[in-house]
């Protein structure tokens, strides 16, 4: 009896070690998809520039429009969770938003410095004692220099938006992007309009200030565009030696957990590394739901009103 209870417990032992290799194998294989769309995007853009071999700006824009459509697609092949899948209602008002992003604000800030404001940052570079130009013009120095820059202005992003989760003030601009109860690569454009203004002039900003080439701001666009749809996405992706450096899908599924301290960990948008800096980073895996507040589905016009209404009011969304 001991020597048959000594095999089992041998086979039994041989079956759990071969079960956690092969959920090694799965989860590193899991991590790969987002480097290589989000590198491969990068460098897709930068050969372009460099070798012209189309006309760049067209080329950027659509690497800048292609990944959504492309992901929303294999989020129907490749669900991560079922109860995640969105209905057509819910597509539509993803649809506002993005509109809402697309159409009013981001040709605000795009379009390189040639924008209602770019008279204004232009002004900034030649107020700054700073007398520098950023334009590489080999593929990796594309490349690095986009990085370099998105690290840069992420920094100011996390402050500003690790102050919107620690300010009830600053949350009323900020919870409209929280308040959804399923993740969705086109729920990443689901911001407030005042949002656009406050949360986003840390890119613009560190472009001006660096001098950047018209190719890196579309290197780094193409950097930005594609990790934030991934980041946001139904996907079933692991973050990996990735994750290390850069915000994955499923740090920043953790960053919009119902649960209250998981909410207020994982700001890092595109750029991690400032969480870990700043002890604000969670690796946690286990979210049981998506939300703020309440939990419950808001009405288009109940997001917008949330940046006027009163405190009372605001805490019972």
């Amino acid at each position: 009896m001991s020597e048959n209870a000594a095999q089992l417990g041998s086979t039994q032992l041989e079956t759990e070690e071969s079960t956690q290799d092969a959920k090694r194998w799965r989860d590193f294989l899991l991590s790969l998809p987002q480097p290589i769309l989000v590198f491969g995007s990068m460098l897709a853009v930068a050969t372009i520039y460099t070798y012209e071999w189309m006309d760049p700006d067209l080329f950027a824009a659509i690497m800048i429009v292609a990944p959504l459509p492309l992901i929303l697609i294999a989020e129907r092949i490749w669900t991560k969770r079922k109860d995640w899948v969105l209905t057509p209602k819910e597509l539509a008002e993803d649809a506002f938003w993005l509109a809402c992003g697309g159409l009013l604000w981001v040709p605000f800030y795009s379009d390189y410095y040639q924008t209602p404001i770019s008279e204004g940052f232009k002004a900034l570079r030649d107020l700054t004692p700073l007398n520098i130009s950023l334009a590489p013009q080999s593929i990796i120095g594309l490349m690095l220099t986009a990085v370099l820059l998105r690290t840069i202005s992420e920094f100011v992003y996390y402050w500003l938006h690790r102050l919107q989760h620690e300010s009830l003030f600053w949350w009323r601009i900020h919870a409209t992007h929280h308040h959804i109860t399923k993740m969705g690569a086109a729920r990443s454009d689901r911001t407030h309009p005042l949002e656009f203004l406050a949360l986003m002039l840390g890119t613009p900003i560190v472009l001006a200030l660096s001098g950047a080439s018209d190719a890196v701001i579309a290197v780094a666009g193409a950097f930005g565009f594609f990790s934030a749809y991934l980041n946001h996405a139904n996907l079933p992706l692991k973050s990996g030696l990735y994750g290390l450096y850069f915000t994955t899908t499923e740090q920043h599924h953790l960053h919009h957990s119902l649960d209250f301290g998981s909410s207020n960990t994982n700001y890092g948008c595109t750029i991690i590394i400032w969480d870990r800096v700043f002890g604000t980073y969670s690796g946690r895996k286990d979210i049981e739901a998506i939300g703020a507040g309440t939990g419950k589905s808001l009405s288009i016009i109940d997001q917008l009103m949330m940046a006027f209404v009163r405190r009372k009011k605001l805490l019972r969304y």
